[in-house]
C-alpha cells in the first residue's frame, strides 16, 4: 500500500506543477505584456485558466494531507526548517486568490481594480518563486540539523543561489505552460499572433533559467548532472521533454494546436522525473549526508494501509467530476 501513497503523492505535484503552474503564469504573463495588449490578453488568460482555477489548490492540500499523515516526519522537517519560505507561499497564495476575486467580480471599477491588479500580478510572480525554493532546499544538501544559529538553520537552508535559479525556473515553467495553454482559446489570427509570440519568449526563458539551474548546481556541488544523465531513465525523460519542445514550436508554427496542452504537461512530468529520479526515495537530503526517505520514514502501517485506501476511494470521486469540470467549461466556451 505504500506505493499507492507515493504514487498519489506524486501524482498530486505533478497535477499542481501543470495546473496549478499554468495558474500562476497566467499573472506572471499578463505582468510582462505591454500594456497596450494587457486587457486581450487578461480575457485570453481568464479563458484558458477558468476550469484550473477552480480546482488546482486541491492538489497541494491533498499532497499535504499524504505528508502530514503518512510521512509526519518529512512533513515535520519540512515545515520546521522552510517555515519561511512556506508560509511567504501560502500568503502569496491567498493573496493572489483574494485580489483576483475581487478584481473579477467587484461591482464598483474604481481605482481599487489598479491595487487588486498589482497584488495578482505580483503574487502569481512570487508564489512559484518562493515554491522552487522550497522544492530546491530539499535537495541542495543545504539543510542543516547541526546547526545552531538562527540564519543556518532556517534562512540558509533555502536562501541560496542554487535555490534562486530554481525559483526562477519555476516561475518560467509557470509562465510557459499559461502562455501554451492559452493557445486554444485565441479567437481571431491576430490573437493567436500575439499568444504564440508569448509562447515562444517563455521558451526561451524556460531554456536559460534551466541552464542557470544547472551552473548553479555545479557551482555549489550538487550533483544535478549526475542526477539528470547518469541513468537511462533521466536521459530518456530529458530527450522526450525536449522532444516536446519541439513538436510544440512545430505544431504552433502549423497553427495546429489541439495537441499543445497534452504535450506540455507530459514535458513537465519529464522534467520533474529527471530531476528526481536518481535521488528518489530520499525525498529531503540533509547537509551532514543523512536523508528522509519515502520507504523507511513512513507512519505505522495501518495508517498507511487507511490512508492508501481513503485516497483510491477519494480518486473514484474527485478525477470523474475533474473531467466534468473541464468539459462544462468547454461547452461554455463553445
Amino acid at each position: 500500500m505504500i506505493y499507492v501513497v507515493i504514487g498519489f503523492l506524486w501524482l498530486s505535484i505533478c497535477l499542481y506543477v501543470i495546473l496549478g503552474g499554468a495558474d500562476f503564469g497566467a499573472g506572471i504573463v499578463e505582468l510582462f505584456t505591454k500594456k497596450r495588449a494587457r486587457d486581450k490578453t487578461k480575457e485570453i488568460m481568464y479563458e484558458s485558466i477558468a476550469p484550473v482555477w477552480e480546482a488546482n489548490h486541491m492538489w497541494l492540500i491533498i499532497a499535504i494531507v499524504i505528508l502530514f499523515v503518512g510521512f509526519p516526519e518529512i512533513y515535520t522537517t519540512l515545515s520546521t526548517y522552510l517555515h519561511i519560505p512556506l508560509v511567504l507561499m501560502l500568503v502569496g497564495i491567498i493573496a493572489r486568490g483574494t485580489a483576483f476575486t475581487f478584481r473579477h467580480y467587484d461591482a464598483v471599477k474604481d481605482d481599487w481594480q489598479h491595487v487588486y491588479t498589482q497584488i495578482f500580478y505580483f503574487s502569481s510572480l512570487l508564489t512559484p518563486f518562493f515554491l522552487g525554493l522550497i522544492a530546491a532546499a530539499t535537495v541542495s544538501h543545504s539543510i542543516n540539523p547541526d546547526a545552531t544559529g538562527f540564519l543556518e538553520l532556517y534562512i540558509f537552508s533555502w536562501l541560496n543561489w542554487f535555490g534562486v535559479a530554481v525559483g526562477l525556473f519555476t516561475v518560467s515553467i509557470c509562465a510557459y505552460l499559461a502562455s501554451v495553454f492559452a493557445l486554444r482559446e485565441t479567437t481571431d489570427r491576430l490573437e493567436l499572433g500575439l499568444m504564440i509570440k508569448k509562447s515562444k519568449q517563455t521558451m526561451i526563458f524556460v531554456v536559460i533559467t534551466g541552464l542557470l539551474v544547472f551552473i548553479t548546481a555545479y557551482l555549489s556541488d550538487i550533483p544535478l548532472l549526475m542526477w539528470v544523465f547518469s541513468k537511462p531513465l533521466g536521459i530518456m525523460a530529458t530527450v522526450f521533454a525536449t522532444i516536446c519542445l519541439l513538436l510544440i514550436l512545430r505544431a504552433m508554427n502549423r497553427q495546429k494546436l489541439l495537441p499543445v496542452r497534452a504535450l506540455a504537461g507530459f514535458q513537465i512530468i519529464m522534467i520533474l522525473v529527471a530531476a528526481t529520479y536518481q535521488h528518489n526515495p530520499n525525498i529531503i537530503l540533509f547537509a551532514n549526508g543523512q536523508h528522509l526517505s519515502l520507504l523507511e520514514h513512513v507512519a505505522a502501517p495501518k495508517t498507511i494501509s487507511a490512508l492508501g485506501w481513503a485516497l483510491m476511494l477519494g480518486s473514484l470521486f474527485i478525477l470523474p467530476f475533474l473531467f466534468y469540470l473541464m468539459a462544462s467549461f468547454s461547452k461554455l466556451r463553445k
